[in-house]
């Protein structure tokens, strides 16, 4: 079974191929579609972004996040609370000034939280990327069965045997190298090649070494939900009011 990992980047996303006979490429797509229409689709795909959007958001976010947050010890922040989905298309659709659209979306969150919430600038940001997502289940239903949320962290959690990993990936908003080391050696441990990982590779695909090592971790996923060896928080997944799965899996 082909599997891929995906986290967003600058300008489109970048994603981890794992072949049936375990080789494994790094690539750049401008758009998450585009994985399933060539002729070598990827039968599973974990995406680092937010997949099933609320209508109305209680008190720290969806049940994923609330349920994986306690698991990542200082790393809790890296699950920030997704708003209502009404909120998240405020914040894309308006052909308006990025700070109008802001202070908008910001306005319906309020609006359709409990208790009211503005919107943190960084999920503010990779909300075309969570509406790209919403668009294209809500066009194909029949992906909802081979595209899956993941949190990268999470992923490590589980990898680093059910353990909080003890450095982050970035201070200040940039690179960590003993973060990143430790992250690259537990996924080296689980048979990812360094050279996949690089900061070379990286720098080859126009993406932050971050983006690409959160790949990878989001591939590990993708294979274990393909081996059916994944955990779902919750378990069951829930369900929007579309019928998309919310759950984060690991």
């Amino acid at each position: 079974m082909r599997v891929a990992g995906v986290d967003g980047c600058k300008g489109g996303w970048v994603a981890v191929i794992v072949e049936p006979d375990g080789t494994m490429r790094a690539e750049r797509v401008a758009a998450i579609a585009a994985l399933f229409e060539r002729p070598l689709a990827p039968d599973i795909v974990a995406v680092d972004m937010p997949i099933g959007l609320p209508e109305r958001v209680e008190a720290r976010g969806r049940a994923p996040e609330r349920l994986v947050r306690p698991l990542l010890g200082g790393r809790q922040s890296s699950v920030f609370s997704i708003p209502s989905r009404a909120a998240v298309h405020a914040g894309v659709d308006a052909a308006v000034p990025e700070e109008e659209r802001y202070r908008h979306a910001c306005a319906v969150s309020r609006g359709t939280s409990l208790p009211p919430k503005a919107i943190a600038k960084q999920a503010f940001h990779i909300f075309p990327k969570i509406v790209e997502i919403d668009r294209l289940l809500r066009g194909d239903p029949a992906l909802q069965s081979r595209l899956y949320e993941c949190h990268p962290e999470v992923a490590f959690w589980a990898m680093n045997g059910r353990t909080a990993l003890d450095q982050p990936k970035k201070v200040k908003n940039a690179p960590h190298p003993p973060g990143l080391a430790l992250r690259r050696r537990l996924l080296e441990d689980a048979g990812f090649p360094l050279e996949l990982m690089s900061p070379s590779r990286a720098r080859e695909l126009r993406v932050g070494e971050d983006d690409l090592i959160d790949a990878c971790a989001a591939a590990w996923t993708a294979g274990r939900i393909a081996r059916h060896a994944a955990v779902s928080f919750p378990s069951p997944p829930e369900r929007d009011a579309h019928g998309l799965p919310i759950a984060i899996w690991a």
